[in-house]
């Protein structure tokens, strides 16, 4: 028996060999994940579809923004050119690296993530379908809202990197900047609700034998990509959220005048923006090493050190975040240690180079379209790494910086580690969701453009940046040497568009989605994510014993389409996947997928309106807006954990599973402990930004409250915590009353946390302190209102947790709700007991 779940990996063996399974069978399956009809293509929440529509969209910004571009190299093909006015280029540049590197570059690969990981990993769905759904919704609305914004003329214009004072009320009035903060926060809510799905179902839905040292590499580098943006993409949500606060409210987290400091936000900026980078890269090689080995016909060289390759860029990569600030006066200690640390992340990047070039060396290289992207990926991604090295030497980047070398390197590094492998991906991949795979023939057509293209464009701009040409410009003098240089640019990039246009007539002429069976496996790949599928994902769930299964396993094809494994039928009658246990894989339970409905489509709608509603000051409408988003969310929660009369299931070979999980064996666990790491990430940069900026004006800081508020706060989140552990406990015992015990203590629990919260509020307004006076009082009421913000759930949460045990779905062999909602108690009190004592212990408490 396995320790870990119970199974004995014996009876693995007792799958049968016999003939096909009842022809019933696969009839049951196809009826339950039946496609959607007429516009129901809407509300479609499997992967398959979701999936297509991700990636689709993710294209499209990716062709959108590149006309920017376009438009942008006409103006800087001559000196003095008057084809773009200047506040016009300065939106289009904004525009143009906002929507590539927060519309295009993480939603891409995200994308392909939903997309590739249920079959990869030969599961049925990833855990959280709707999830799924809603991310696509709220990132689409949301990008197109923000690009929609050129055609108004109220696109910001302060860069992708909106640097204060820049883009501070004084320098930038209007609402160009706000749709910026607001859009791409919430963009980024979205891509961190990607992120949680792809962990959980990476971890919890692999097939059976499928141990990680078995795992798919670009299913390790979709885990450490979401891994990243769950540690990263708080930064950018805080300092978003600081800069709209002062831009809205005048709190000064930034204004020098009032103690604030413009390096806080390249602080949290970069320490989003450099990993970023490496999050982009990461997927991207992992679809590399994926790729290589399918053309060159043989295992990836060095699979295991790949991936330790790849989680050593992933937790260096947070190391290295200042190298952007090398001219800003840093300590010469702090630029020492993050010009090493710059250079010590490409050691890893290095291993995963080789490996490929290793791979391509041991095997018999096919240069068919696939073939041609990856190896002109690694080829473009090599050079920009060498001018990383150069830019991560301090005395370099001083002469370097802000100038067109590193528009050059920033481009090589994306183009050649992120554009290209999305290419090869297309066209390797496309065949397992299109019935026709793309032509050869204008895929060579795209690839040499692409190639010629980018080099044309971008490799003159290392000498243009090294004869002193700044970045940033939208116009330029003439007799300084870079007339050439620059028309040459211009040139390569209308030679880059020619390749995406003739992409785009390709994917006319040849993609043909949900058309019945798709082309199949015409590159011979060695992964499940080629076995025969349906909307299903696959036929029956497979036992792994290799990590290249359809390459080792020669029957695994034919037995998966007879139906001779895992689910061959539906057991409950409705859409299902098997949780799996997080090291070995073993079967844990059964968990019943959601049917799709409209909830989650108008919960994104109202979502998105809420946010862009702030953006133009319409206050009232956007409250509306909020209440009918939160309600939309609860009518989507409201039936998940519904009783089911089988409390356990045959699911093949003789093997039982449970179709109920709850505590932390069960995959909502997990996922409420991720989204709680997000909120704590966000508290402690809270934290940071707090003592920041204490340490550049200690002076002006005023004392803090009694101790006696702190105590009374502290002591009412830790009852809080008590009450909500208790619920939990009382609940499952089972007893006469324990029910309503467990309900009125959960709401009681509840009710600390909102009055624990009021009265910290309270003690820092009668101390004296306002937000807008000084940059104390805008971090302290900055960490009060991320505390409020928690309330205000926990507030929905204590009548939502009595409504549901009121209608029956909470009972003591069910109570999962009641263990999330406890858990987000638990973590709410230890957020408002750091918010409590932090800012009245340091300094000098």
């Amino acid at each position: 028996m396995n320790s870990e779940t119970g199974f004995d990996p014996a009876l693995y063996k007792r799958f049968p060999t016999q003939g096909e399974r009842p022809p019933g069978e696969l009839e049951a399956l196809e009826d339950v994940w039946c496609g959607p009809k007429g516009w129901q293509w809407i509300t479609a929440i499997n992967n398959n579809f979701v999936g297509v529509y991700y990636v689709g969209a993710a294209m499209l910004f990716f062709v959108l923004a590149g006309a920017l571009a376009v438009l942008m190299r006409t103006q800087l093909a001559v000196p003095m050119n008057g084809f773009l006015p200047q506040e016009t280029y300065n939106q289009f540049f904004t525009v143009h690296g906002t929507v590539m590197m927060f519309l295009f570059a993480v939603p891409a690969v995200e994308a392909l993530g939903v997309l590739l990981l249920p079959q990869m990993l030969g599961a049925r769905d990833l855990p959280f379908p709707r999830l799924s759904a809603y991310a696509f919704w709220a990132y689409l609305i949301g990008g197109l809202a923000f690009f929609g914004s050129l055609f108004f003329g109220l696109a910001p214009n302060g860069g992708w990197f909106m640097y204060p004072p820049l883009t501070s009320m004084a320098w930038s009035p209007g609402i160009n900047a706000d749709f910026w903060l607001l859009g791409i926060g919430f963009i980024e809510i979205s891509a961190i609700a990607g992120a949680i799905e792809i962990i959980v179902g990476v971890l919890r839905t692999r097939a059976p034998g499928m141990t990680l040292d078995k795992l798919p590499v670009f299913a390790w580098a979709m885990l450490i990509f979401a891994g990243m943006i769950v540690i990263a993409f708080p930064s950018i949500i805080l300092s978003t959220l600081l800069l709209e606060l002062e831009r809205a409210l005048g709190w000064p987290f930034f204004d020098p005048l009032k103690g604030g400091d413009p390096l806080l936000w390249q602080h949290l900026f970069w320490f989003f923006g450099h990993p970023e980078v490496y999050i982009i890269f990461l997927p991207a090689a992992g679809a590399m090493s994926t790729i290589i080995p399918a053309m060159a016909r043989t295992p990836l060289v060095g699979h295991r050190l790949v991936v330790l390759a790849m989680l050593a860029t992933g937790f260096i990569s947070f190391g290295v975040w200042a190298h952007h600030m090398f001219t800003t006066g840093m300590p010469t200690i702090s630029t020492s240690f993050f010009s090493a640390a710059s250079m010590a992340v490409s050691v890893p990047a290095g291993v995963q180079v080789f490996a490929w070039i290793a791979t391509l060396a041991a095997g018999r290289m096919r240069f068919n379209t696939p073939g041609l992207f990856v190896v002109g990926g690694l080829i473009i991604f090599v050079m920009g790494g060498l001018t990383g090295v150069m830019v991560a030497m301090v005395p370099f980047d001083w002469q370097a910086h802000d100038s067109y070398f590193i528009v050059a390197h920033l481009h090589y590094v994306l183009i050649g580690g992120m554009v290209f492998p999305m290419f090869a991906a297309i066209y390797y991949w496309l065949p397992m969701t299109s019935s026709r795979p793309l032509s050869e023939r204008l895929g060579k057509w795209v690839f040499w453009l692409m190639f010629a293209g980018m080099h044309l464009t971008f490799l003159p701009m290392h000498l243009t940046g090294l004869m002193g040409m700044p970045r940033r410009v939208y116009t330029w003098l003439p007799d300084r040497g870079w007339e050439w240089p620059n028309l040459i640019s211009t040139v390569g990039a209308f030679l880059f568009a020619a390749a995406v246009l003739v992409w785009i007539i390709d994917m006319a002429r040849n993609f043909r989605p949900f058309g019945g069976r798709d082309a199949g496996n015409v590159f011979d790949g060695p992964g499940l994510e080629w076995l025969p599928t349906g909307l299903y994902s696959v036929r029956s769930i497979p036992v792994v014993t290799s990590l290249y299964p359809l390459w080792d396993q020669k029957r695994l094809a034919a037995d998966v389409e007879a139906g001779r494994y895992f689910l061959p039928n539906t057991a409950t009658g409705e859409r299902e996947t098997l949780v799996t246990s997080t090291l070995n894989a073993e079967p844990q339970y059964l968990q019943r997928m959601p049917k799709p409905s409209a909830w989650h489509v108008w919960a994104a709608v109202f979502t998105a309106a809420f946010f862009l509603l702030l953006t133009v000051q319409a206050y009232w409408p956007s409250v509306i807006c909020g209440v009918l988003g939160v309600y939309c969310m609860l009518q989507w929660c409201w039936f998940l954990d519904r009783p089911l009369a089988q409390t356990t299931v045959d699911i093949g070979a003789g093997i039982t599973v449970p179709t109920y999980a709850s505590g932390p064996s069960s995959h909502g666990w997990l996922a409420m402990v991720i989204t709680l790491v997000v909120a704590g990430m966000v508290a402690a940069l809270a934290g940071f930004s707090y003592v920041f900026l204490w340490s550049r004006n200690p002076a002006n800081w005023a004392p803090p409250p009694g101790t006696l508020s702190m105590a009374c706060v502290v002591a009412g989140n830790a009852a809080a915590a008590l009450l909500a552990w208790l619920s939990c406990r009382s609940l499952r015992l089972a007893r006469p009353r324990g029910a309503v015990v467990a309900a009125v203590m959960m709401a009681a629990a509840a009710a600390l946390i909102v009055g624990a919260w009021r009265l910290d509020l309270d003690a820092w307004w009668a101390a004296g302190l306002r937000p807008a006076v000084n940059a104390q009082g805008a971090t302290v009421y900055a960490l009060l209102s991320w505390q409020g913000c928690f309330a205000g759930i926990i507030a929905l949460m204590g009548p939502y947790a009595v409504l549901r045990w009121l209608a029956g779905h909470v009972r003591a062999d069910r109570p999962s709700t009641y263990d999330l909602i406890a858990l987000f108690i638990v973590y709410s009190a230890g957020q408002g007991a750091f918010a409590a004592l932090l800012p009245r212990l340091f300094p000098g408490g």
